[in-house]
């Protein structure tokens, strides 16, 4: 089993208009291949756990955090941006809660647009990740020509378009009906699978990801200590531990 990410000590702290709030990562790691669901109510840092994980915001702190072979905190550190922005091309997909599709593109367009950003142009893996997910016949349309269930498999088919090495998706089920929410973490997972992508889905439902066969990693959340900060806690055993 190879370890794709790995962190130790991550720590993210808000101190703005809304009340003080912090997330810590003792320890997780994350293998390649492996689908994993991240479960916690609204407001548990799930959301800002994986922008971390996307290379979008930084970590205030972090004893490690290394991700596809390289030192993300170092990068941070030394304001490597462009690097971070590279490795976000072309080793991450991401797929938002409300699906984050380009108006002006079609949805061919939309599905190949992490290919031209990876400057890894594929018709063909285009094609047939729209088969896949049956909405070839939408190749030529523009999203809001779409229902919401053709938009969020659109958004999976963007993700894993240019190959990435892991897959983020964020509360993925929250803007489809009840009916569908099933279908879209199981499509998730498969899509992954069949590409060798990790998955990391953010979930307010872990009845429903351990349903469609996802384990499920629920955050701890603490009260307000005496300092006034509230706490969320995402733990994961080391996978040489885990193992």
């Amino acid at each position: 089993m190879t370890v794709l990410l790995s962190l130790r000590g991550l720590h993210k702290a808000y101190r703005g208009d809304a009340a003080p709030f912090a997330l810590d990562v003792p320890a997780f790691d994350l293998a390649e291949g492996e689908a994993l669901a991240l479960a916690g109510p609204s407001g548990s840092g799930k959301s800002t756990l994986l922008m971390m994980l996307a290379l979008a915001t930084p970590p205030d702190a972090a004893e490690e955090f290394t991700f596809a072979g390289q030192d993300i905190t170092r990068h941070w550190r030394a304001g490597r941006r462009d690097a971070l922005a590279e490795l976000r091309a072309r080793c991450i997909g991401v797929v938002p809660q409300t699906g984050g599709l380009l108006p002006f593109l079609t949805v061919e367009g939309n599905i190949a647009l992490t290919q031209r950003i990876a400057d890894r142009p594929d018709a063909a893996r285009v094609r047939a990740l729209a088969d896949e997910l049956g909405i070839r016949a939408q190749l030529g349309k523009r999203p809001a020509a779409l229902s919401v269930g053709q938009r969020q498999r659109v958004s999976i088919a963007r993700a894993l378009a240019h190959r990435p090495s892991l897959v983020l998706a964020d509360e993925p089920t929250a803007s489809v009906h009840p009916e569908l929410a099933d279908a879209v973490l199981a499509l998730l997972k498969r899509e992954c699978a069949a590409a060798g992508a990790a998955l990391l889905v953010a979930t307010h439902d872990p009845d429903r990801a351990a349903r469609a066969g996802y384990p499920v990693l629920v955050c701890e959340t603490h009260a307000p200590g005496a300092d006034g900060i509230a706490r969320s806690v995402f733990a994961r055993a080391p996978l040489a531990e885990a193992a």
